[in-house]
């Protein structure tokens, strides 16, 4: 058997409602012949009498009736095809589901998003941000379990398509009486022998200041351990020790505290960071709308 077109089931369904060719014909703005010519098309598609004639119009055969009730199914599918397709292509619905790192979720992104969302456009869309270290962001990303992550780009990213993000640079922060303190600058083999706050092993500011260290022939010292920024943040204002935070995070505490933020000199201390999805084809209407959106909002 060959499958029935869409609009002949459509026609099919008025008239089986209506009980009338002719009312059904007015209601989908269609001459009656023309409603006839298709049904006649649509009983020779399926092999079997789907009307059969009244005194006052027309009704479903057995067969009409099978018939009626799978149109009727087949076009209210269709029908939420439409609907979502079409709320998809104009990116006004959607969930997107993101991967970051703690600098990355300490600095831009909550107000880049907030500022995606804030457009009336997006009003449909729903984000969701989970923090994890660099190499967590991109298994995620490449296992399907997020659609989006950003993290630093010197993260092993092979295999994933990447666009630019923002940039970071480290800096020393220290409390006002601490001995570097009043340096402008310094280097980061310059500071090996004070004591550190750390973060954790796994996050990318702990990994490259072990490795810059391990450059110099010398280990970190380690005296307190904490999970986040703020909370190293705190420990360095106790003068308990000093810490490797990103300038852009640092400052605004620093305003309000007093504690000094020192730019550290070396090369490897300015990062750039990058958003990376599977692939474009793969993105989500909502999806591609928010990178664009990002990309947009990163300096030059």
């Amino acid at each position: 058997m060959r499958l029935p077109d869409l609009l002949s089931l459509k026609l099919f369904v008025a008239v089986c409602e209506h009980r009338n060719i002719a009312r059904a014909a007015q209601q989908e703005a269609i001459v009656g012949s023309a409603v006839s010519k298709r049904l006649a098309q649509l009983e020779d598609t399926v092999g079997a009498r789907l009307l059969v004639r009244r005194r006052h119009g027309v009704a479903p055969t057995p067969a009409g009736e099978a018939l009626l009730e799978h149109a009727r199914e087949m076009l209210a599918s269709v029908g939420r095809i439409e609907r979502d397709m079409a709320a998809f292509n104009t990116g006004i619905r959607g969930q997107v589901r993101m991967l970051v790192t703690a600098s990355v979720m300490a600095e831009s992104l909550a107000d880049d998003v907030a500022a995606f969302l804030q457009d009336p456009a997006h009003r449909d869309i729903q984000v969701s941000m989970e923090e994890r270290v660099s190499p967590e962001v991109v298994r995620g990303i490449r296992e399907g379990s997020a659609t989006v992550g950003i993290c630093w780009d010197a993260a092993d990213l092979q295999g994933l398509q990447t666009r630019s993000y923002r940039h970071d640079h480290l800096a020393i922060v220290a409390h006002p009486d601490h001995p570097v303190a009043q340096s402008a600058r310094v280097r980061f083999a310059d500071v090996l022998g004070h004591e550190f706050v750390s973060m954790p092993a796994l996050s990318a500011v702990q990994v490259l200041l072990a490795r810059a260290a391990a450059v110099e022939g010398k280990m970190l010292a380690h005296r307190v351990q904490v999970s986040n920024f703020d909370a190293a943040l705190r420990v360095v204002r106790a003068n308990l020790a000093i810490s490797v935070i990103p300038r852009e995070v640092a400052e605004p505490f620093a305003a309000a505290t007093g504690v000094r933020v020192i730019p550290l000199a070396d090369a490897w201390a300015r990062r750039r960071f990058a958003i990376c999805f599977r692939s474009e084809e793969g993105l989500s209407p909502a999806a591609r709308l928010l990178v664009e959106h990002l990309v947009r909002r990163a300096p030059e």
